[in-house]
C-alpha cells in the first residue's frame, strides 16, 4: 500500500493535471472505482465526476496550482493534509484548505472530505 505522503503528493498532482485524458488516468490510478469527493461546493461520486470536478476548479482558477502546505498527518487508513491554491509564484495563496482522505484496502482513495479555510470574496 502507498504511504499517505505519496498518496497526498499524487493527489495534488492529479488536481494540477490540466490535460483531461492524463487527469482521468491519474484519477483512475489514485481513486477507488466508487470513490467520493465532498467539499462545501460539490459532492462528486465516481472517478468521472471527480475528474470533472477537478477540471471545473481549474476553469474557475486558471493558471492557479495546488501545493501541499505542511506535513501529512495519518493513522490507520485516514489522513489529513493542508493545501493551498494560487499562482505558482505567489507567496500567499488566495485559497487555503485541508482534506481528510480515507483509503481502501488496495491503497486507493475511497473518500475525500475537503474543507475551505480561506476563499476569495
Amino acid at each position: 500500500m502507498s504511504s499517505f505522503d505519496d498518496l497526498a503528493r499524487r493527489y495534488i498532482a492529479a488536481w494540477n493535471e490540466t490535460d483531461p485524458e492524463a487527469r482521468r488516468t491519474a484519477v483512475a490510478a489514485l481513486y477507488a472505482e466508487d470513490a467520493r469527493y465532498v467539499d462545501p461546493l460539490v459532492d462528486a461520486e465516481g472517478r468521472e465526476a471527480i475528474a470533472a470536478t477537478i477540471g471545473a476548479v481549474q476553469e474557475q482558477f486558471p493558471g492557479f496550482v495546488f501545493r501541499l502546505a505542511g506535513p501529512v498527518d495519518a493513522h490507520h487508513d485516514q489522513a489529513r493534509f493542508h493545501w493551498e491554491l494560487g499562482p505558482a509564484d505567489a507567496a500567499e495563496a488566495p485559497v487555503v484548505g485541508f482534506d481528510v482522505a480515507v483509503r481502501d484496502d488496495a491503497g486507493r482513495l475511497r473518500s475525500v472530505y475537503g474543507f475551505l479555510d480561506r476563499v476569495p470574496g
